[in-house]
């Protein structure tokens, strides 16, 4: 692509749009698209046909790093019968693409892609129409085969482009259009390349960080030395060394805009600047505490109530209660967040990593003041975002600064501000209780859990610059379901899961890969093991008499003999130990189960993960190479999570704003992993983003407490903690 012509440039003149293309980067868009529509309704948002026989898709889901850019491609070539190689596609564009929501909750595939099939299918079914009336024969007699529609028995066709002969279908997606039989899947289920992997391997890559406009100018935001703080006085002539800097202040936002990145920097770090108040209401070293009993509430919440908790605890033979604590978390993208905004001329362009570029195009929209039809939103890849970091904040930082110097402005966080200002996964506290019977039956139990409650209809994250600025934005708080994964999936006729919801978290909170769950089965697989060791089970074969959807069974089964499961009842105690665990995400999606191995030094108390075997059930599966990945990726981002990560802050700011202070798991500390990846080509594709994070923590703990005897219930498994744990066990039991 020619890096001279823009996007616009290339729709408008009916030639084939390459998004993922890897050429240099764009220049400045200003002419708007010519007929095309973003309505999610009608099959036009979602593929053109071009006079040279190739299709352009296009998608609001964009590909974090998850393989949609090849298993799109797939879902398309597959329904309308065409190679893959003629199959390109356009992402995260709020100009050309529709809006599909957020790309979240593993609803990729299992929403955008399937919205994709019907729009694809629609497609296929009016071009056979078209081709019967060409062709003059029963369109029940014809398919879509290689770009053409043919008879099915042989013989000469016609082409889509003289179809369509360069029109738009002008039709309504129809959600009932037949789509292709799983017997007949030439492309879903096969592995297909990843087309961007090339270009990230040779460095030609256009990534959000090394995207460039013409006369782009460099920012950076001056933050408080304590959140919330006001802004009292800027000593702008303290930075007047630094030729051609801009000192930006919008109340209490300040910044600094530069035609050099390095002057950017040195100017941000020189400017004078006062500020009075701000402070958080806990530390780090009390939010446990603080969550429990300090918290302001917003009232109870049962969230599942089956048979009657009360009177069947009071009546069990043993009861067992256990406490857990999940701390705020880092999203500690390995690269900082970056965005660049042109706002000039009524108009904003922003081009970022945001995983909603729809959603936050109303919300840039309203916080500078301009119609959402003059505003734009353009997805890059960045560094991984897991939820919600610093992508979005880094995009509005550069939008304030580019409209208050009237040029384009590039804003980079630096490492500081992406682990101390991210938002960041909140805590959460829960307590389990349940009763067995004389025969070590679970009779009762109860899950009762202090988590934040999300705003409900918040648009998006509030975010810092905005707030900053006066600027408008709902207030509120964005958590993601933190409550789900609290409920048992098992078979229990007394159960209750009880939320107390809090009004505020010390620091601002978002949705962090797998909301809430990974603590959630912490707990819920954690006490499992529990009550197993009580009824003098082993953990498989006791999990297994309280579970029936055969998939979960299959799912359990597999694993264990994936990893070769050795039945015991009581734990080894001899410094390595296996664990296992097991869900159904979110209670009704993707089914995952994990047996894990590790190794404890007695001496120092350091945990090492040596392998894992995991079994997942997630449906249809498009592209088993991309959902092999995405397993793969969750269980050593929770391994990591769960053994190192905790963001520390005083009453002032966070202080683990480094990766010496928030560590994370390193390449020597991965396991060796084996993945039983469960298709099933004739359900529906559940999603495969998150699911295999939630049993992480859980399968490690039990492991733990295999290999010492130690129960280990407040995350992160830092080898003080271990080794704190090993001494208050050993001398309870010398």
């Amino acid at each position: 692509m020619n890096a001279i012509a823009s996007r616009r440039d290339i729709l408008k003149g009916g030639a084939l749009v390459v998004a993922l293309s890897f050429a240099p980067p764009l220049r400045a868009q200003t002419a708007k698209v010519a007929a095309k529509t973003v309505d999610p309704t009608q099959v036009d948002a979602y593929l053109a046909v071009h006079a040279d026989g190739t299709v352009t898709i296009y998608s609001g889901k964009v590909d974090l790093g998850t393989g949609l850019r090849a298993a799109f491609p797939q879902i398309a070539a597959e329904e309308l019968g065409l190679p893959i190689a003629r199959i390109r596609l356009v992402e995260g564009d709020t100009d050309t693409t529709p809006d599909q929501a957020p790309t979240s909750g593993s609803n990729g595939i299992a929403k955008g892609g399937m919205q994709l099939r019907q729009a694809a299918a629609t497609a296929r079914q009016a071009l056979v129409r078209m081709g019967a009336e060409k062709l003059g024969k029963p369109a029940a007699d014809l398919d879509a085969i290689d770009g053409e529609i043919r008879p099915k028995a042989g013989g000469a066709g016609v082409s889509f482009a003289v179809l369509l002969a360069d029109k738009s279908f002008d039709m309504k997606l129809d959600s009932k259009a037949p789509v292709r039989r799983p017997d007949t899947f030439r492309y879903v289920g096969k592995h297909v390349k990843r087309p961007d992997v090339p270009a990230k391997v040779m460095g030609s890559f256009v990534y959000a960080h090394n995207f460039e406009l013409p006369g782009m100018l460099h920012g950076r935001v001056v933050r408080p030395p304590s959140m919330g703080a006001a802004l009292e006085t800027v000593e702008e002539s303290s930075v007047s060394s630094i030729p051609g800097v801009q000192v930006v202040r919008l109340k209490n936002f300040l910044g600094v805009v530069a035609p050099d990145e390095w002057d950017a920097i040195r100017a941000s770090r020189m400017l004078k600047a006062t500020w009075s108040g701000g402070g958080l209401p806990a530390t780090s070293d009390n939010l446990a505490d603080w969550v429990r009993t300090r918290a302001a509430s917003l009232g109870d919440e049962t969230l599942d109530k089956r048979g009657d908790f009360e009177p069947a605890f009071a009546g069990g033979a043993k009861k067992l209660t256990a406490d857990f604590y999940w701390p705020a978390q880092s999203h500690a993208s390995l690269g900082p967040s970056c965005a660049v905004a042109d706002v000039s001329n009524g108009e904003a362009k922003i081009w970022c990593s945001s995983q909603g570029t729809h959603r936050y195009r109303k919300h840039f929209a309203t916080m500078l003041d301009i119609p959402t039809s003059k505003t734009s939103v353009y997805y890059l890849d960045g560094a991984g975002c897991y939820g919600m970091n610093g992508h979005e904040d880094a995009a509005a930082d550069a939008a304030f600064l580019s409209r208050a110097v009237g040029k384009p402005v590039r804003v980079q966080w630096m490492r500081e501000d992406e682990h101390g200002l991210d938002p960041k996964g909140p805590p959460q506290v829960i307590t389990q209780e349940a009763a067995l019977s004389p025969e070590g039956k679970i009779v009762a139990w109860r899950t009762q859990m202090w988590v934040p409650k999300a705003t409900e209809g918040l648009p998006t994250i509030p975010l810092l610059s905005p707030a900053e600025t006066g600027s408008k934005q709902t207030p509120g708080m964005g958590t993601g379901s933190v409550s789900q994964g609290g409920t048992p999936v098992y078979d229990v006729p007394n159960q209750q899961t009880l939320v107390h919801w809090l009004k505020e978290t010390p620091l601002r909170p978002s949705h962090l890969r797998a909301p809430g769950k990974i603590g959630n089965l912490l707990a819920v697989e954690t006490f499992m093991d529990e009550m197993a060791l009580e009824a003098g089970r082993d953990p498989l074969a006791f999990r297994l008499e309280y579970l029936s959807d055969p998939r979960g069974r299959e799912c359990l089964q597999r694993a264990a003999a994936l990893f070769g499961w050795d039945a015991r009842v009581q734990p080894r105690r001899d410094g390595k130990g296996r664990g296992i665990a097991y869900t159904q995400y979110k209670g009704n999606d993707t089914y995952v189960a994990m047996a894990m191995e590790v190794e404890v030094d007695g001496a120092s108390g350091r945990v090492r993960v040596t392998r894992v075997a995991a079994a997942q059930d997630c449906g249809q599966i498009i592209s088993p190479d991309g959902v092999r990945a995405q397993v793969e990726g969750c269980i050593l981002q929770t391994i990591g999570r769960t053994l190192f990560e905790e963001v520390k802050f005083n009453s002032r700011n966070v202080t683990s704003r480094d990766w010496a202070s928030y560590p994370i798991l390193t390449f020597p500390d991965v396991p060796d992993l084996k993945i039983d990846l469960i298709d099933r080509p004739n359900e529906p594709p559940i999603g495969s983003g998150e699911g295999a994070t939630a049993p992480v923590a859980a399968a490690l703990a039990n492991a733990v407490f295999d290999a010492t005897g130690v129960r280990l219930r407040n995350v992160p498994f830092t080898a003080q903690r271990v080794k704190a744990a090993m001494l208050e066990g050993g001398a309870r039991h010398g």
